[in-house]
Formats: C-alpha cells, structure tokens, sequence
C-alpha cells in the first residue's frame, strides 16, 4: 500500500510518503517569514503553502522511488489548525486523488501526533496515556487504539507551548522563543527564581496565571534593576521551564495512578523540550513507567505522523469524500 500525506496545519508545508506502515520520506519546508513578526501571519503561511506545496509533494516522492500513479491513497490533515493552511494542503490532496482517482483520507492534526509514536520502535502497547502538547494545545489522552482516544484532561485557556513562547517574547527572544527558553535554560540554575503555579481540580491544566506572573516578576525585577534580564537570562528561562514542566509532569503522574497505566507517551512540538525529555525519563524511572518520546523530527509538525494515521484510517476503509472541508477548530 502506497500512500502520500500532506501536512499544512500552521507554518510547515510536509509531505511523507508511507509503504505498507513504513514511513519512506519526510519532507518538511519551514517558513522563516514570521520570525520577524513575532508569530505565525496566517495570510502570509497560506502563501508560503501555495509556493512551496508542489515541490514539497516532488522531493516527498523522489526520495521514496515512488511515481504518483502507484500511489493508492492521499491523506491530509483537516484540522485542527490556520483555515488558509489547511485549505491548501486540503485542496491540492483532494485535487491530487480525484486526477488519480484514488481514495481520500482526513486526519486529525493532534491524533496524528500521538500516532507518530508507531512510526519506528519501541512503541507503546494499548491503553496508555499520551501527554500532548504543542503551541495550541496541551492534553493528557487515553489512547485505547489508534480509533479510540479519550482527553481525559487539558488546558482551560492557554497551551504550554503558548506559555514557552510569550514568555521568551517578556524576555526579549526572537520568534519562535521556546527553543531558545530550553537552550538558556540548560545554562542557568532552577532553583534561582521560582514562580507560582495554578491548581486546576482534576486533570486539567491552567498557564494564563502563570504568564501574568512571570510579567509583573519582570517589571518589579528591571524597575531595580535595568539589565536584570541580560545578567539573569540562562537562571531566569532554568526557572520558568522548571515551573511549566513540573505541571505537566504532576498532573501526568495523577492521570497514570488513577488509571493504573503504566505506558507513557510524549507527543507534540513542545515535546522536543530537552527539559521536559529528561523530567519526564526520570519521573518515568521513580513511577515504574514505560515512557516514550519520539524522534526530534517526529516531535514537531510533519506529514509521517500524518502517514500513520491515515495508515490505520486505510487498514479499516475509513475514507472521505471530496466534499470534505477543513476544520480549524476541529
């Protein structure tokens, strides 16, 4: 079975191609044109999709020896994520099989990042639990299988990588802030500056607080001291990734020993924080888990873990029409 995926939720154009459940290319373009507007400019990320889209797809099948007339489905994400992203990558795959008259396959963006978990070994067995967490999004998903999901907690208003970023942004760091806030981090001191964390009941997550915070700390701290920043960037960014990983680790832990579940998964952008890697790999030694955290590649946006999960849609028939529409707000 030959199958091509596209991915073009936010500001990555992807295209991978899957052979029988292998993943044969992964094609990812990265769109350097926000970084000088502090964040992704929808307009400007649907453009950048248009332009780069067909080559994109060209290498994605050059890489895999694969012509476009053996193919025998195309998959693409429907959402959630930007309208204009999605509607190119859903466009130009719904265009693609209707010339090819070959089947069509929707995936969820956030499914697709837990099923990137059976791109390469080890992977988890079923149930286990699956922390998620990205830019838009931070979830803790009971994955009974690959067409059995559950949230069974999350955020109440902003995502953890949300956090990461406009925390950097408060700090000064260019677009896109998170890597930077890890890379200092591995630098300074934790214990430096501690910072207040929200309890939300249950198993949901809660980061505007902590946000508010971390803004009046650096007002009180410069109104002092003008170079507080400069002097204490690496001890500062220990800090608040300390703060943002710990309540994702807490409440990871109370959602594992309420279920008894002892496989535990990483998935999502934010997952390629080094900080949140090796907490979790520790906490996973103490708690007697059987943790896994992806491949860096298979962390952020990419069309492979769009191909796995069509994978498994295509195994069980479950294919779409050409009505199909995006859903940002899937």
């Amino acid at each position: 079975m030959f199958l091509l995926a596209i991915e073009s939720s936010c500001d990555e154009t992807s295209a991978a191609v899957c052979v029988n459940g292998k993943i044969q290319s992964n094609v990812v373009a990265t769109q350097l044109v926000h970084e000088q507007y502090g964040g992704v400019v929808p307009e400007l990320a649907s453009r950048a999709h248009q332009q780069r889209i067909v080559p994109v797809v060209e290498r994605a099948l050059s890489e895999a020896n694969i012509q476009k007339n053996a193919l025998n489905a195309v998959a693409f994400t429907r959402g959630p994520g930007l309208l204009g992203s999605l509607l190119v990558g859903a466009s130009f795959a719904k265009a693609l099989a209707l010339a090819l008259d070959i089947p069509l396959i929707e995936v969820h963006h956030m499914q697709a990042h837990v099923l990137a978990h059976f791109i390469e070994p080890p992977v988890p067995e079923f149930p286990f639990l699956c922390l998620t967490v990205s830019g838009g999004h931070t979830q803790i998903v009971l994955v009974r299988d690959p067409a059995d999901m559950e949230i069974i907690g999350q955020t109440q208003d902003d995502a953890v990588g949300e956090a990461f970023d406009k925390t950097a942004k408060l700090l000064g760091l260019p677009y896109p802030g998170g890597p930077l806030i890890d890379r200092y981090a591995r630098q300074g001191n934790p214990e430096a500056f501690r910072f207040p964390e929200v309890e939300m009941p249950g198993l949901d997550f809660s980061f505007s607080g902590i946000k508010t915070a971390f803004l009046y700390f650096l007002r009180d701290q410069t109104r002092q001291n003008p170079d507080f920043i400069e002097q204490n960037l690496p001890d500062i960014c220990a800090g608040i990734q300390k703060t943002l990983v710990g309540i994702l680790l807490t409440k990871l832990r109370k959602a594992a020993r309420q279920t008894g579940i002892r496989e535990v998964a990483l998935a999502g952008g934010v997952s390629a924080n080094s900080g949140l890697r090796t907490a979790l790999t520790e906490m996973g030694q103490k708690e007697g888990w059987n943790v896994y955290i992806p491949r860096f590649e298979y962390c952020t946006d990419n069309a492979a873990m769009i191909a796995m999960a069509a994978h498994f849609k295509y195994l069980k028939g479950e294919f779409t029409s050409q009505e199909v529409s995006p859903l940002p707000r899937w």
